[in-house]
């Protein structure tokens, strides 16, 4: 409606505009625009005048039913019944095609579990590449995670400690479930960490396996006990990463090592070192920060010559654009990482100018359970992101579900639940309200999917007509109608301000309003079944078509 409004506009008065528009309560009509209120000033006439001269103009498209001018100058529009059907079959428009992507998620160490946070920002990601995807993006989904750095050395030193000595051997007795292996090299990490803390000695060795991590890449040893421990257990990694996200189906992606970043990264920092971006400081390089653009100084290279995570980040932005040629690369990582990222995007930008400008950076907020506790990240007492889905398997199980539907709907539970939130704050993660199918959950959007179905089910009509044009609207049916018209407008705006939030406000909105419809109009044996049930096959559609967008599966029987 902007665009149109904005035409009309140009036509008339020769002005570029992005016009006010909104939706006001259906008894006003279905669009109003404030548009003659905005142009008063620069043409120097009223703006009731402006108005009217804009509604003559939009009478004569015969696509309205009514349009009326009201108060100073708003203009209050009401669709013709075809016009509403039109854009309820109207998809989103296909804004980013031709547009190359790169959707950088979930970003897992090796040698580590997936945390609640992991959970939250894969399935965000998943998301957000979804959106951008459906709207025409050319979509590459990346990861990028540590398999080098002192985290490594705790977890080898652990590992090492648990099995007596370097002895590679010795795995083979370890669970070949990728899932008991993440948890027992993860428990071996947990070991070392805690002896980095408590003992210098320990602490001492622990350096001495980060020094050895580095040269075990930079020699491509592989033969070694402690190669052959380093190269087994991160294999153990990676299988676990891909194992998981199958398991809450989301699409895998690139996953980039830190290995294989750093070196390219090294080759960045010093050219910015002979350019001028980079300083010396006390034997190491550092991005010097600057207080006027909330940037502040950061090491690069340590003074032992070691690359550190701002060098490796830096090294995976530019194989991205060197692998994928991206137009725009989002970022999705915690609110911790907002300071951190600002100076990497600004080290990037001072490379290759213009760059920092292609890329956003999306952040989440704190993963909390319903009773207020953080579920995130204390030593040894990691909320795994595993254990989320298992307690919420249990809360769907508990309500007598099926067995065949429990990863189904603990799945929806939980995707619902963090993507309904816009981005950026903090998740109050509440396990009742999530598994509920009374209130705005992702079980209570699938049983309104396979409720639908089941209308359709009962009709004697084996193939119900598709919505189109010819259809004349009651005024329960034009509501009904005018909320599907609303999906394609927010899939574009979730898409451009990726929002997904906007996805599910709308989906739940839209299953209130079909509620609505369905105490009001019989439709099964009611002398206006076809007409009505196009509109319920249209709405079972639109449905199915937002929850895929937020990677839940809308079921036909529930």
């Amino acid at each position: 409606m902007e665009q149109r409004i904005g035409d009309v506009v140009r036509e008339l008065f020769g002005i570029e505009i992005v016009p006010q528009v909104s939706r006001p309560e259906p008894q006003f009509g279905d669009w109003a625009t404030n548009v003659a209120l905005q142009l008063a000033g620069q043409l120097g006439r009223a703006p009731r005048e402006i108005a009217e001269e804009i509604a003559n103009h939009l009478r004569e498209s015969g696509d309205y039913s009514e349009v009326a001018v009201a108060g100073p100058g708003f203009i209050n529009l009401r669709l013709s019944d075809d016009a509403l059907i039109s854009a309820a079959l109207h998809g989103p428009a296909n804004s980013l095609d031709g547009v190359s992507y790169v959707v950088e998620y979930s970003c897992p160490n090796a040698f580590k579990e997936l945390h609640t946070g992991h959970l939250y920002q894969t399935i965000l990601g998943d998301v957000i590449a979804r959106l951008v995807e459906a709207t025409g993006a050319q979509t590459h989904r990346t990861s990028f995670g540590g398999d080098v750095g002192l985290h490594v050395a705790k977890c080898l030193y652990g590992m090492v400690t648990t099995l007596g000595g370097e002895f590679p051997e010795k795995l083979a007795e370890v669970s070949a479930d990728a899932m008991k292996r993440a948890y027992w090299v993860s428990q071996c990490y947990v070991r070392g960490a805690k002896a980095h803390e408590e003992s210098e000695d320990a602490k001492q060795a622990i350096e001495g396996y980060n020094q050895a991590i580095y040269q075990i890449h930079a020699n491509n040893d592989h033969d070694s006990a402690l190669a052959q421990l380093y190269w087994e257990t991160r294999q153990w990694s990676y299988d676990y990463f891909e194992a998981f996200y199958r398991l809450i189906h989301v699409d895998l992606m690139r996953y980039y090592p830190e290995s294989s970043t750093l070196g390219r990264g090294l080759e960045l920092v010093h050219e910015g070192l002979e350019k001028g971006y980079f300083t010396e400081s006390e034997g190491a390089v550092v991005f010097e920060g600057d207080p006027e653009q909330h940037l502040h100084t950061r090491v690069f290279v340590t003074s032992k010559g070691l690359p550190t995570y701002e060098t490796k980040d830096l090294g995976v932005i530019f194989m991205e654009k060197a692998d994928y040629g991206f137009d725009r690369r989002v970022l999705v990582t915690g609110n911790d990482q907002t300071a951190y990222m600002r100076v990497v995007f600004a080290a990037a930008d001072k490379l290759e100018p213009g760059i920092a400008s292609s890329m956003s950076h999306i952040t989440n907020g704190t993963v909390r359970f319903g009773d207020g506790q953080k579920m995130s990240s204390r030593l040894g007492n990691v909320s795994r992101a595993i254990d989320v889905l298992e307690v919420v398997r249990e809360k769907v199980r508990s309500l007598g579900t099926e067995e065949a539907d429990v990863d189904m709907v603990a799945l929806g539970a939980i995707k619902y639940e963090f993507l309904k939130y816009r981005v950026g704050g903090d998740i109050a993660f509440d396990i009742e309200e999530s598994v509920s199918i009374q209130g705005n959950s992702g079980p209570y959007l699938q049983y309104a999917h396979a409720r639908a179905c089941s209308i359709l089910s009962k009709s004697e009509t084996s193939s119900p007509e598709a919505l189109g044009a010819g259809l004349a609207l009651d005024s329960d049916e034009r509501q009904l109608v005018s909320k599907l018209g609303e999906y394609a407008e927010v899939v574009e705006k979730a898409t451009k301000e990726l929002m997904p939030h906007l996805i599910c406000t709308y989906l739940y909105e839209l299953a209130q309003e079909f509620n609505r419809f369905y105490e009001k109009c019989r439709i099964i044996g009611d002398e206006r079944e076809t007409e009505r049930l196009s509109l319920v096959v249209h709405y079972r559609d639109t449905l199915a078509r937002g929850l895929g967008l937020l990677g839940i599966v809308a079921p036909e029987k529930m």
